[in-house]
């Protein structure tokens, strides 16, 4: 019989942990919640909270867990405050497993403290190994954490690339592996005009053709910095350089990666854009489960498109492949940029086609840096996000 596994979910109230807890609750039996976290919801972490009855809720902001600890007064759920419950819930001995589904950098610090634990980690947040991904791969291998990629991409490449017992990439002796084909659905603007760019609103940059997802995430497959920060998460992740990397725009978004062997075969990943997919995969590893994912229908699909991405359209592309070769502290400087850039935009103070020139502002203003400890990481994003302040200050003074 399978052991049940304890469960932390960080950033449960965003669209995976909400998918990763309906995912546990069509496999009763198997999983046990026992932390839940989220920012500032507090109405929708409550409700959480009294359905499937943690031991810990963790609220990032203060005066919000205050709330939520009075909402909860009547359960026996024990309720935590900022990083360190955070870090709290995702080291505790009785943790098997940690859902690291925050967005962003402040995700950074809880998930690498759950892979030093040596926890199952099942890898959301791609701002990890884009910020810290030396140091997290090296903590992966010292600590025996096993690190399984919940990104729809990252997971299509795991399921098709050799791997070990603890989920490690094979390729020392080659293992016949070519390239891996990184795909995307190219957002809602893939045929826009781009001189219509700058009147993009927040509202159409986050109505993703074939995605559900959260504002940020919406907004970086717009502009495809998304595929940016996923090459540099896969390079990391599977120990490749950026050359064995091609993006190809699928706007299908059925075929979710590809890896080409040497032999000519190329094996794919195909599945309905629902992310419960991967989130059960990973969550049952090296079992499969149900998912609660209709079966793919190819014949009412009928067609598969590919093509080469126009970086012209995508700068941010060329911005991550160059972030990747540089090394050090780039691709933290792009991340930081990308976010304020992004919340800037959401806000309403920067528009849409100026995301990529905050980016590739910042990059040139910020010098790059080694980093060898976390503390070094957090401090060249400190320090990114300065720069890219006083560049969006600039834009929207002009």
């Amino acid at each position: 019989m399978t052991a049940v596994q304890s469960i932390t979910i960080l950033g449960s109230t965003g669209s995976i942990g909400a998918s990763t807890l309906d995912v546990i609750a069509r496999n009763a039996g198997r999983f046990r919640v026992f932390a839940l976290t989220a920012n500032n919801n507090v109405d929708q972490l409550a409700k959480q909270c009294r359905r499937f009855s943690p031991k810990f809720a963790v609220m990032q902001d203060a005066e919000a867990a205050a709330r939520l600890k009075s909402s909860l007064a009547d359960t026996d759920t024990r309720v935590l405050a900022g990083s360190d419950g955070l870090e709290e819930v995702a080291t505790h001995e009785e943790v098997d497993c940690v859902m690291a589904a925050i967005v962003g950098g402040i995700g950074l610090a809880p998930t690498y403290a759950a892979v030093r634990a040596g926890k199952k980690v099942l890898l959301a947040n791609k701002e990890a190994l884009v910020m810290a991904g030396s140091l997290f791969m090296q903590a992966v291998a010292e600590s025996g954490c096993v690190l399984l990629p919940i990104d729809s991409e990252h997971n299509a490449m795991f399921q098709c690339l050799p791997v070990n017992a603890v989920g490690r990439f094979e390729n020392e002796d080659g293992g016949g592996f070519a390239r891996i084909v990184l795909t995307g659905s190219g957002g809602p603007f893939l045929h826009t005009d781009p001189a219509r760019l700058a009147e993009v609103t927040p509202a159409q940059a986050c109505a993703h053709p074939n995605w559900q997802m959260g504002q940020k995430i919406s907004v970086d497959s717009a502009t495809m910095v998304n595929k940016a920060l996923e090459l540099i998460e896969a390079c990391f992740l599977f120990g490749l350089p950026e050359s064995a990397i091609e993006i190809m725009i699928h706007p299908q978004s059925i075929v979710h990666s590809m890896v080409q062997y040497c032999d000519g075969s190329v094996l794919a990943q195909m599945g309905n854009p629902d992310m419960r997919t991967p989130i059960s995969y990973c969550l049952a590893w090296p079992e499969r489960i149900d998912a609660g994912v209709p079966a793919l229908d190819l014949a009412t699909i009928a067609r598969l498109d590919f093509h080469v991405p126009d970086l012209a359209r995508f700068p941010c592309l060329k911005l991550g492949r160059e972030a990747i070769k540089t090394g050090g502290s780039a691709p933290v400087i792009l991340n930081a940029a990308n976010e304020l850039a992004v919340a800037g935009f959401l806000a309403g103070a920067v528009r849409f086609d100026q995301i990529p020139a905050i980016i590739a502002a910042t990059l040139d203003g910020q010098p790059v840096t080694g980093m060898a400890t976390l503390e070094e990481v957090l401090a060249a994003d400190a320090q990114a996000r300065d720069t890219a302040a006083r560049i969006i200050r600039k834009i929207t003074r002009e």
